[in-house]
């Protein structure tokens, strides 16, 4: 469940990056999975959902927004709701700018990748 508390007040520039999403105007099924959708299914849509992210002008808010609002589901700034859990865990505040708007893609990429590659504890 999303964390309401953490949800920015209803202050319209605060929320205007919504409004250049790349995502907009797009069937939400391609960013949130149907119940039951596993294995390759799932996969490929979350790919194609992260091929519109990676070109959207407005993805290092919408990650930010995710990570700060924990949002459990759907594909959000290019990064799956497995991926914004593991960053959640790794810490991703560092890889934000001084207001928590925006985020370093980039790094949280790397930090994603960084924690795939550590050996088990």
């Amino acid at each position: 469940m999303a964390h309401f508390r953490r949800l920015p007040g209803p202050i319209a520039d605060v929320w205007d990056w919504q409004h250049h999403g790349a995502c907009k105007g797009r069937d939400s099924l391609q960013f949130f999975h149907p119940d039951g959708e596993r294995g390759s299914s799932r996969g490929r849509r979350e790919s194609a959902a992260k091929q519109v992210c990676e070109r959207c002008p407005v993805r290092s808010e919408c990650a930010a927004h995710a990570l700060t609002t924990r949002e459990p589901y759907g594909v959000w700034g290019g990064f799956t709701e497995n991926e914004r859990h593991q960053l959640l865990q790794l810490g991703w505040r560092e890889c934000a700018d001084r207001r928590g708007e925006r985020v370093d893609v980039r790094r949280l990429e790397a930090r994603l990748s960084e924690d795939v590659s550590a050996p088990a504890r």
